[in-house]
């Protein structure tokens, strides 16, 4: 028990003599230095709220107005017209001085300025026709815009700045919700069942349907979102199956190299890192996240809960709990659990004696406690039976107190025995490695934390993260920040260990205690089989797409993700067509998440049975891919903007189970299986020089499959030369299979190309020259 003896600041005895009492005066002094961390972070704080608070004006703009107020006074006139006058009669205490009446008048004024500067920068940003203007043609009214936007803006933003200013996400009319429902199910059903849907629309629009948009206003009205908080609870924490591959996701390492072969010293710069991202989230030094080339800023409420946060089960329903401050993170090695404290003496440790903590651990020869080794299986397994474990055995004594230092923690970290490789490896391994990150052993990964950190034995590393409290393109700038700045920040030195030296009076990490009973090792038992026959049934395949990336693509005057996505229409068709999912985010308003673009439709459907057939001529075709460009680009502004169809369809659905009431026809639309489940993942390119260093690039991430029979696609546009894919699928549904679906996608990136633009296609022959292309041509 010497371990729990460290986690208190003093004990003491009760004697005939007395009470004797014994201090620990390196706890007391962490004691008192984690007080003052949390002070300075709480006065930060306060003052970035007070920042914020005023944006987009700023605190000296106060000084101006007052100054200005008062040097019109000096010329003997009233700027005021009166009012400074009047400001004695109302106030309770008298003010006789004239000046402090026009300080108070000015704070006024100023506050008031402030007041309408944000509403009309509210108003400008609820303005969206810029985004359905054609590609280099800005109308006169769109410029007006953008120059007032730059205006009322305000300068240097802190993280949170616009948040205020983000307006509302819109409730669209009810009537285009189900008539763009309609138009997305059409090329899916053939006649009989569509005119059998058609019905079905006409009777929910005439009737429950005007019922259960009355209740959705008023939410609108009265929430921040009326999506959000919906969609956190009823998608993701009111699921009972097991979160591991069905909701978490997970992010890779550089595809080409890796910086350090040495465990510890990988994990020591990249939780550094990961540190100071904090920090800079802390104080939102962080710039504000913007559509990519426009001064257009995105919601960033998100980015609050992605430290010190854990998934809490429940038998009905989890939570997410967010803690302010944690000054430590969990470590996870061969079946123990440790903690580690990242601050010594008030500072943050260096990469060095991280690198030094973690070694400590890798080097400990201590086994596992009795039935602590596979104890993680519970956070993979169903949420019931772990959320009722969770009652019974670790709400009181030491398995509380180990539990409560994984659930504080910062974010989680695994030591993975294994060794994984990318592509400069092996091609082969990084199927391996994407299913370690999606599930590991089943036991090895915390799946309720925030995030997980996997350091694999040959210096790789990779992430699991949670899904509730957020979407992946926030986690996964924090990833490419940390992926940056232990490359090219940090760095190592000739041996490959982090740089610095070494604090000798660092106590070590200290490991977690368990008493775990012989029932509960049976419920561990149970969650462990229940996660494993999903692990095993997951089939995962990753390729890099070399040949060429967007920057060809773009030379042929279309989007990049219109084409990958008629690429996936054309590799998944087999005669007949499958309900597409196409991730879209609506983060362009406060508090937003995201929205479904329907991308299997009928303009889409008319291209792949043309070129299937093989009887279009090469302009008709050309002709017709456009006309599917143009549709999918209005539909994806569409759900960025507000006039999505999920979403809406998604919250009348649970108004009416609030009211108790059946929809035939919402039951069928939310019962519509998601076939193709695709998502893109983004790249912060402002972070990688692909220019000077074309090695440095992750491979992206995926996630598991939505459908038992269907596919989930993930794919990264990687520079201007690369395109990469992640997919999955279930080794138990024998119409799927990862590895034949990637050669399909292969071939249909190079028929797409050749057909719309063939100067700019590379030859089939030289195309098969390559080793690793000749097993799929």
């Amino acid at each position: 028990m010497a371990e729990a003896h460290q986690a208190v600041a003093f004990q003491f005895t009760v004697s005939p003599d007395g009470i004797d009492l014994h201090l620990s005066h390196q706890a007391l002094t962490e004691i008192y230095l984690s007080g003052v961390r949390s002070w300075k972070k709480r006065v930060i704080g306060l003052k970035n709220s007070v920042v914020t608070g005023v944006y987009p004006a700023s605190l000296s703009s106060w000084l101006f107005v007052v100054i200005a107020i008062l040097a019109t006074m000096y010329t003997r006139s009233d700027p005021s017209m009166g009012l400074i006058a009047k400001i004695q009669e109302h106030l309770p205490c008298a003010v006789p001085d004239a000046w402090c009446r026009a300080v108070l008048f000015s704070t006024m004024l100023w506050l008031l300025l402030i007041f309408t500067m944000r509403m009309c920068l509210k108003q400008l940003l609820s303005y969206h026709r810029w985004m359905f203007e054609k590609h280099g043609k800005m109308s006169n009214t769109t410029k007006v815009w953008v120059a007032l936007v730059r205006i009322f803006s305000g300068r240097k933003p802190l993280l949170y700045s616009y948040q205020g200013s983000l307006p509302n996400l819109p409730v669209p009319l009810i009537k285009d919700t189900v008539n763009r429902h309609l138009e997305s199910v059409r090329p899916l059903m053939d006649d009989t069942e569509y005119e059998r849907m058609t019905s079905l629309s006409e009777d929910f629009e005439s009737g429950l349907g005007k019922r259960l948009q009355w209740y959705l206003k008023l939410k609108a009205l009265w929430a921040t979102n009326y999506v959000s908080d919906w969609w956190e609870e009823y998608v993701y924490l009111r699921g009972r199956s097991p979160i591991m591959v069905n909701s978490n996701y997970y992010g890779m390492d550089f595809m080409y190299v890796t910086p350090t072969p040495i465990q510890a010293a990988r994990a020591g710069n990249s939780i550094h890192a990961y540190f100071l991202y904090r920090r800079k989230l802390n104080k939102e030094e962080l710039k504000p996240t913007r559509i990519p080339g426009t001064v257009i800023p995105l919601c960033s409420a998100q980015c609050e809960r992605m430290f010190n946060t854990t998934r809490i089960p429940g038998e009905e329903t989890d939570t997410v709990q967010h803690w302010q401050d944690s000054d430590y993170i969990a470590v996870y090695h061969r079946g123990r659990y440790f903690r580690l404290r990242m601050y010594h003496a008030g500072r943050l440790l260096s990469p060095r004696e991280i690198e030094s903590q973690i070694q400590k651990i890798l080097d400990d020869p201590s086994p596992p406690s009795k039935g602590e080794a596979k104890l993680g299986a519970l956070t993979a397994g169903d949420r019931i039976p772990w959320a009722k474990a969770r009652a019974k055995y670790f709400s009181s004594g030491v398995n509380k107190r180990s539990l409560d230092f994984i659930e504080k923690a910062a974010f989680f970290v695994t030591l993975d025995d294994d060794e994984q490789g990318g592509v400069a490896d092996d091609p082969t391994r990084i199927d391996s490695y994407a299913k370690s990150l999606l599930h590991g052993k089943c036991y090895d990964r915390w799946f309720d934390k925030s995030f997980s950190v996997v350091y694999f034995k040959n210096g790789k590393m990779g992430l699991n993260g949670e899904h509730s409290w957020a979407d992946a393109p926030v986690l996964s700038h924090a990833w490419q920040y940390v992926l940056t700045t232990d490359c090219f920040q940090l760095g190592y030195n000739a041996e490959g260990h982090c740089k610095g030296e070494v604090d000798s009076s660092l106590p070590g990490p200290q490991k977690l205690n368990w008493e775990i009973p012989p029932e509960c090792e049976e419920q561990i038992s149970g969650s462990l089989a229940v996660a494993q026959a999903l692990a095993d049934d997951v089939d995962v395949h990753v390729f890099s797409f070399e040949e060429f990336g967007k920057g060809k693509i773009k030379k042929c005057r279309v989007s990049p993700d219109a084409f990958i996505q008629l690429t996936l229409q054309l590799a998944h068709y087999r005669g007949r067509f499958c309900l597409t999912y196409e991730a879209s985010m609506t983060r362009l308003f406060k508090e937003g998440r995201t929205e479904t673009v329907r991308s299997c439709t009928n303009e889409s459907c008319a291209f792949v049975r043309a070129l299937e057939g093989g009887e279009v001529g090469r302009c008709k075709m050309s002709l017709d891919f456009r006309a599917f460009w143009s549709i999918h680009q209005q539909l994806y502004r569409m759900a960025m903007t507000g006039a999505g169809i999920d979403r809406h369809l998604f919250c009348l659905y649970v108004v009416s189970k609030y009211l108790q009431v059946e929809s035939p026809f919402l039951k069928e639309v939310l019962s519509e299986p998601w076939r193709l489940s695709t998502s893109q993942t983004p790249l912060q390119v402002e972070m990688f020089d692909l220019v000077n260093h074309p090695e440095y690039v992750s491979c992206g991430g995926g996630f598991g499959p939505v459908a038992d029979d269907g596919y989930g696609v993930s794919y990264c546009a990687l520079g201007e030369k690369m395109l990469s894919f992640h997919i999955t699928c279930k080794h138990s549904c024998p119409n799927t299979d990862a590895n034949t679906f990637g050669g399909e996608i292969r071939k249909a990136l190079r028929d797409l190309l050749q057909l719309l633009s063939p100067e700019q296609a590379e030859p089939r022959k030289a195309a098969a020259q390559r080793p690793e292309l000749k097993k799929d041509l």
